[in-house]
């Protein structure tokens, strides 16, 4: 017991790795599968998709969010103050809205305009991912501690 409650300790950083080591994890595979949709909904899998975006990536999504939010907190960030944090905040919110309004109702519609909403919405999302790494490496604007 005394284990756990010294991971707790915001001095600590063993919580701040984990949550590190899940906010990787967790955007591994919120966007991992996304490469694979189209081939997949073309090869007729599309309940198998559906079932997968709404079990494993958008729970992830969520759960990137959740350890990110952990990480500024255990490490004192500030989020106004740290234009990257906010960047990637909106854009995240961004690709949630893009990952349940566009591309969820794609997924088991098959028609050729579905399909398309789908390839824009997956590519508005990489394009997303794309621009929160550069933000996450290289870190501009730097950080601001409370």
């Amino acid at each position: 017991m005394p284990l756990v409650l010294a991971i707790l300790v915001p001095e600590n950083y063993d919580l701040y790795r984990i949550l590190y080591f899940v906010h990787l994890l967790s955007a591994i595979a919120a966007f991992g599968p996304l490469f694979l949709y189209p081939r997949l909904q073309r090869a007729g899998a599309t309940a198998e998709v559906a079932r997968l975006h709404m079990r494993l990536v958008f729970p992830a999504l969520v759960l990137l969010w959740v350890a990110g939010m952990g990480m500024a907190g255990v490490g004192k960030i500030s989020l106004v103050g740290t234009p990257f944090v906010t960047a990637t905040i909106v854009l995240w919110l961004i690709a949630l809205a893009v990952s349940w309004f566009m591309i969820r109702p794609a997924l088991t519609d098959t028609a050729d305009d579905a399909r398309k909403i789908m390839a824009a919405g997956i590519g508005i999302t990489h394009l997303i991912l794309v621009v929160s790494l550069y933000l996450m490496i290289f870190k501009p604007g730097g950080y601001e501690f409370n």
